[in-house]
Formats: C-alpha cells, structure tokens, sequence
C-alpha cells in the first residue's frame, strides 16, 4: 500500500479475520487494521495522516518510507569493482547500479 511517499506492509489474521499494517521504514511505530480492504485503506490513510499532524504539531520533519534515495555500503574493493565496470560500459555508477537492481528486481518478479 502506498499513500504521500508511506509504504505500508499487509498481513491478514486468519484467526482474527483481520487485516493488520505497519508502516515500513519510519522509525515511529505506526500500525493500522481492518477487517475488509476498504477499511484497511482507511485506516492506512487515517494513520498516515496522524503521524503527520503528530510531526507538525510538535515541530518535527516527518520521515517517510522511501524519498528515491539511499545510502549503499559496498566495501572498497566492491566499490572499485563497480566504478570499473561502469567506466568501462560508459555509464556512471548510478546508471550501472539501477540497471543491475532493476535486473534483480525482472528475476524476482516473474
């Protein structure tokens, strides 16, 4: 589920016949359930737009599931690695990167 740039991760309670969510990559817990999709969607999106008005009330920047950018660890010696080959193929590292998470991403998918 995604709403204003949150990611939100579904589980369903078989036992308890109930949707239950959280919101990924936020250090604040932020959690949401419902018993149909439609309530599920709401009470997402009523979540979100809580822990929103919580930031704005209290002066705080918000964070939010993904902003497009991350931060990559891959060691010195990968790192070499990749900023050769890269040159080699006549792409810069970010180009290269994106084509072999996307390649990932095409094995995973399908």
């Amino acid at each position: 589920m995604k709403y204003k740039g949150f990611i939100g991760k579904v589980e369903y309670d078989e036992s308890g016949k109930v949707f239950h969510g959280e919101v990924l990559g936020v250090a604040d817990t932020i959690t949401f359930q419902g018993q149909s999709v439609k309530e599920l969607e709401k009470a997402f999106k009523d979540s979100v737009d809580d822990y929103l008005e919580f930031c704005k009330q209290e002066g705080l920047e918000p964070q939010k599931s993904v902003s497009g950018e991350t931060r990559l660890r891959m060691g010195e010696e990968r790192h070499i690695k990749v900023a050769l080959i890269s040159e080699q193929e006549g792409k810069s590292m970010n180009e290269w990167l994106i084509e072999a998470i996307d390649q990932k991403i095409k094995q995973n998918a399908g």
